[in-house]
C-alpha cells in the first residue's frame, strides 16, 4: 500500500506545486502587463477559479497520502524535531496551502470586492509578491522532503 500512497503523492505535489510555479512564473507577468484593471481581473479570475478546483483536489489528495504514509512507517513522533524536519516543512506548507484555499471567497472578495477603491497594479503586484513567496516555501518544503527522504541529515 504504501507505494501506491507514494506515487500518489508524488504526482500530485507535481501538479499542485508545477501549477504554483506556472502561475508565479508565467500568468502573474502576462496579467500586469495587460492594460486595464476589468481584463486584468477577469483573466485571473478565469484562471484561478480553473486552478483553484484542481488544487484543491491536489492539496487534498496530497494530505490524505502524505498522513497516510506519515502513520504506516510510526513517524508522527518525528514532527517538529531536528530529525523531522523535512516532514515537518512539508505539512507546514500543506496546512498553509489548506487555509487559503477554504477561506479564497472571503480573501478574493475582501482583495476584489471595492471596484472604487481597486488599484490593479498595486493588487497583481501583491498577488505576484505572494506568490513568488508560497512557491520558494513550497519548494523548500519539496527540497527538505526529498533530502530527508533519502537520507540526508539536517
Amino acid at each position: 500500500m504504501y507505494p501506491i500512497l507514494a506515487a500518489i503523492h508524488v504526482a500530485t505535489i507535481v501538479l499542485w506545486i508545477g501549477g504554483v510555479a506556472f502561475v508565479t512564473v508565467i500568468i502573474f507577468p502576462m496579467i500586469q502587463k495587460m492594460g486595464g484593471s476589468l481584463e486584468q481581473v477577469l483573466a485571473f479570475q478565469g484562471i484561478e477559479h480553473r486552478f483553484g478546483r484542481h488544487a484543491k483536489i491536489y492539496v487534498a489528495l496530497s494530505g490524505l497520502t502524505g498522513f497516510g504514509m506519515l502513520f504506516m512507517e510510526g513517524r508522527a513522533g518525528d514532527l517538529f524535531t531536528k530529525q523531522g524536519l523535512g516532514i515537518t516543512a512539508m505539512l507546514v506548507a500543506w496546512a498553509f496551502y489548506l487555509l487559503v484555499l477554504m477561506f479564497e471567497k472571503r480573501i478574493f472578495k475582501r482583495i476584489f470586492g471595492k471596484p472604487g477603491r481597486f488599484d490593479s497594479a498595486r493588487v497583481f503586484g501583491a498577488l505576484a509578491v505572494f506568490h513568488w513567496v508560497i512557491l520558494i516555501v513550497s519548494m523548500f518544503a519539496v527540497l527538505a522532503g526529498v533530502w530527508q527522504g533519502h537520507g540526508g541529515r539536517f
